[in-house]
């Protein structure tokens, strides 16, 4: 080859370098791939956020509230960019607070940095990014007007205050208001009556029977149409036989016993274990395990006009334990009823008002309510289970299952002894050893 060939080859070569540059630049700015190695994901959205984003048509629009060249401007952007690429409508926009402090005061804004989010005419608020305040903000406008989630009290019923005592649902009630729902409490020998504007009355295992005036106002509240959550612990009375008659259902006194309690490391032979579902609109898609201490059955009657769904069911080994159950010493006897049983039912049907309109109403009946006190709620999927029940039972479908979970890595947890052996090896070994081998480098160069 001579010399002007291989000039002209190197001139190609350097050609074709420039272009397949030139064209990697170019495909670079038109096309973005991202790849999530971290652990859990937790730089992607989760299918919970997604869904969320799917059940909601129309713009988002993010206005943040921060001055020119501000950090938070390009920490808000990035975290704001994985909901931006799963939904193309949403709109994120920068306001300086020294320049426009009129939009400041219109948008009520108290501080820099905070963001704002519209979605058909209703505003939220927020301090933070992080996929879990974002999503459950979204799932708060995804609403318009007001869903109150009332509990019945006055009869020994599960407090909604008191954060510290393992018996109480307070953080259940705050669960459910950081959803967007309105919650608070209903003594009928107070106000006399079921407010109107209810959308879900929980009646959460009352330890005393209801006055007879009260039981008649629980009825008339489900024979006009209202959804409820009814929750009967087997050592408290079910009672409130008015209720249970306009539901069609019968409480069976007594607690489930699962002998398979050991296999999925229950401590008591009355702890009921779910790991599996029917089909049911609550648990469609649901695929957590949910723990039931110590729960009693109910049955339904078809022909009451409503639809019935089992939503909980036990194994055939299991049984209703009518006797003694005390120190865990159970046996099968001849007075128990075997399994399969129903602990959980939904019920619904179409109701006619007094006006004429046709209405969906429904209700759900669950053996046992320590699965959504302080103690238990967090076990499991049982926070999940009794969101889904009180989001489908105020008729938010599009709400079922969507729960952020957090990120798995984001804490480093070490004991005494690791955290003093990490101490001891950069405060001291590694040290000595840098040491040793520059002492030892030094006498072999003067040996040489």
């Amino acid at each position: 080859m001579t010399r002007k060939q291989i000039l002209i080859q190197q001139l190609i070569s350097g050609v074709l370098f420039v272009a397949a540059i030139g064209l990697l630049g170019w495909l670079s700015y038109r096309y973005k791939t991202e790849f999530d190695w971290t652990s859990g994901n937790r730089n992607s959205l989760t299918e919970a956020s997604l869904k969320q984003l799917g059940a909601m048509p129309g713009p988002i629009t993010f206005t943040l509230f921060a001055p020119s060249g501000n950090d938070v401007r390009r920490d808000v952007e990035a975290d704001l960019g994985r909901y931006r690429r799963a939904k193309s409508d949403i709109k994120l926009e920068f306001v300086d607070p020294s320049a426009n402090p009129q939009k400041v005061k219109d948008y009520k804004v108290s501080s820099v940095g905070e963001i704002v989010i519209e979605y058909q005419g209703r505003r939220e608020s927020l301090r933070s990014t992080t996929e879990p305040s974002i999503t459950t903000a979204l799932q708060r406008l995804a609403y318009g007007g007001e869903q109150w989630v009332v509990f019945l009290e006055g009869h020994g019923e599960r407090a909604l205050d008191d954060q510290e005592n393992p018996e109480t649902m307070a953080h259940f009630a705050q669960l459910l208001r950081d959803k967007g729902l309105k919650v608070r409490g209903l003594n009928l020998v107070k106000e006399t009556r079921v407010p109107d504007n209810t959308s879900v009355l929980v009646v959460a295992s009352p330890q005393k029977q209801p006055l007879a005036g009260e039981a008649q106002m629980l009825k008339e509240y489900v024979e006009k149409g209202g959804n409820l959550l009814w929750l009967a612990d087997p050592e408290q009375p079910a009672g409130i036989d008015p209720l249970a008659q306009a539901l069609g259902i019968a409480w069976q006194n007594g607690m489930v016993i699962m002998p398979e309690y050991q296999v999925v490391g229950s401590p008591h032979p009355g702890f009921f274990a779910a790991v599996g579902y029917p089909q049911s609109p609550v648990t469609q898609g649901f695929d957590q395990i949910t723990l039931f201490p110590f729960a009693r059955s109910v049955v339904g009657n078809p022909t009451t006009g409503w639809t019935l769904a089992p939503v909980l069911i036990t194994s055939e080994a299991a049984w209703l334990e009518t006797g003694d159950v005390a120190g865990g010493k159970v046996a099968l006897d001849d007075g128990d009823v075997r399994g399969p049983l129903t602990v959980g039912l939904a019920l619904t049907r179409e109701h006619k008002a007094a006006d004429g309109k046709v209405a969906p109403q429904r209700a759900i009946v669950v053996g046992d309510a320590d699965f959504l006190s302080n103690a238990y709620l967090g076990e499991v999927g049982n926070q999940q289970l009794g969101l889904n029940m009180v989001q489908w039972l105020a008729s938010r479908d599009a709400q079922l299952n969507i729960n952020v979970p957090s990120a798995p890595d984001t804490a480093l947890v070490l004991s005494d002894m690791a955290a003093n052996a990490i101490g001891a090896f950069f405060s001291l070994l590694l040290p000595l050893a840098l040491l040793a081998w520059g002492l030892t480098r030094w006498i072999i160069r003067r040996r040489r």
